[in-house]
């Protein structure tokens, strides 16, 4: 998203002072915000459902969650596959 509270000098400089690479859109595929919040929202509604005690259980909730959804979740749009094995699928042919 390049909403304006985000491209802000005051944002941008918290960023920078915690080291944080800020992520956006690069201003001209509008379509990166929309799968960006799908995956976020399915993120939210089908593995965080539980609120993390802290940074570190957020971290590991968030890594298992991302391994959980390239691995096992069966997905429509590929054909009932998992994002893991539609990209394996992918390299095989370009071998």
């Amino acid at each position: 998203d390049r909403g304006i509270q985000y491209c802000a000098t005051a944002y941008q400089q918290i960023h920078h002072r915690y080291g944080i690479v800020c992520s956006m859109t690069d201003g001209y595929d509008c379509y990166q915000n929309a799968l960006a919040e799908r995956v976020n929202g399915i993120l939210k509604t089908e593995f965080l459902i539980s609120k993390p005690a802290n940074l570190e259980q957020a971290e590991v909730m968030i890594r298992q969650a991302i391994a959980i959804y390239n691995t096992k979740r069966l997905h429509t749009a590929l054909q009932y596959k998992t994002p893991d094995e539609v990209h394996r699928a992918s390299l095989m042919e370009l071998s």
